[in-house]
């Protein structure tokens, strides 16, 4: 089968997202230990967006920043680099105690010691997204966008931002823009807000054309019944998953494309990566293969942003599953969070197992 998609539009992706930065000691040293850091412009959203805008499709992201911040420029100028579009609601600050970007304090990992990842969100611009803050009728129907990508994250963040991503949800249906939605559950985020965010998040998962999540995204989100204990071993687990997500397609016949990711960590420099997805009735199944990890986050996101690359390139829905999963393996060998492909060719010669020289 085919996504078919919406022709003549000016955007092949559009994602909204709360930019923040990510600091990271150098050389895989833990936070504590550590005096000297790199600081990224990061978000697992715009990590989704950046296969599409480093291969030459338009993406565009909305997002708020802060005015007059040297982040938001520091993140501005970052998204400008990936060839991202940015239309974004200045906020204004309000004092010392006011708003700011978020900041993730996390290190990599070495060997047998495990990554460890602070989120700092007190304050965040991001919290404020609202509807009223963008022209949606422009975005869509003017302008147009093929596929629109939404975020758990987004969803959960504030009542704002569910409301937002909701309105972004039935705009995109309204005007034959396909909705893929990675459900990202976080139980922080959903503290106190348990009964409100299961409501909407079934709305937009009713509209969506794409669901993507792990098993406790869809239990917790959802209220799907995880995996049933299978047999032995990587099929048994791969049939649970398939289990799941057949029950997920009977509560959400609107999608036709679900997909999981598959991770086994040998150590913290080596895992097996794998994918399970279904495509109508069709099952495309990559059993976990040994990968190299300088820096595992970002993976998940370099997999769906793979994927929905190919999906906007028309190809095959075998090479989705394909393209996805090497873009998350690809994702694993930059330091920052999302992928940074050359072109086309890495990313297959990824897949294909061909790490040679290229002169």
């Amino acid at each position: 089968m085919s996504l078919t998609l919406r022709p003549n539009s000016a955007y092949a992706l559009l994602i909204p997202t709360s930019m923040g930065v990510r600091i990271t000691p150098l050389e895989g040293q833990p936070v504590h230990s550590s005096d000297c850091f790199r600081m990224q412009a990061t978000s697992a959203e715009s990590n989704v967006a950046s296969i599409s805008s480093y291969l030459g499709l338009k993406v565009k992201i909305l997002t708020a920043t802060v005015k007059g911040s040297p982040i938001s420029r520091f993140i501005k100028d970052n998204l400008a680099s990936r060839h991202i579009d940015v239309e974004a609601k200045e906020v204004e600050q309000g004092g010392p105690w006011g708003y700011r970007h978020q900041f993730n304090i996390a290190d990599s990992g070495c060997g047998s010691r495990g990554p460890r990842v602070h989120n700092d969100r007190a304050g965040e611009v991001g919290r404020t997204l609202s509807a009223k803050d963008f022209d949606l009728e422009r975005i869509f129907q003017q302008e147009g966008v093929q596929v629109v990508h939404l975020s758990g994250l987004i969803g959960a963040l504030s009542p704002e931002t569910s409301d937002f991503c909701l309105e972004i949800a039935r705009m995109a249906k309204k005007h034959g823009t396909r909705i893929c939605f990675d459900l990202n559950y976080r139980a922080s985020f959903w503290k106190g807000r348990q009964a409100e965010l299961a409501q909407a998040f079934a709305e937009i998962a009713s509209l969506s054309d794409i669901l993507v999540g792990n098993e406790e995204d869809f239990q917790l989100c959802l209220g799907i019944e995880g995996p049933e204990a299978g047999g032995k071993g990587l099929a048994g687990k791969i049939d649970g998953f398939k289990g799941m997500i057949e029950r997920v397609r009977q509560s959400y016949p609107n999608a036709s494309v679900f997909a999981t990711t598959l991770r086994e960590v040998v150590s913290c420099n080596t895992h097996k990566w794998g994918a399970v997805m279904a495509e109508g009735s069709n099952w495309h199944v990559i059993e976990p293969r040994e990968i190299g990890v300088l820096d595992r986050i970002g993976g998940g996101d370099g997999f769906v942003g793979g994927m929905l690359y190919a999906i906007l390139k028309g190809w095959t829905p075998e090479q989705w599953a394909q393209f996805g999963w090497a873009c998350g393996a690809l994702a694993t060998t930059h330091l920052t969070d999302y992928a940074q492909p050359a072109d086309e060719e890495q990313v297959w010669s990824i897949w294909e197992g061909n790490a040679r020289v290229k002169r």
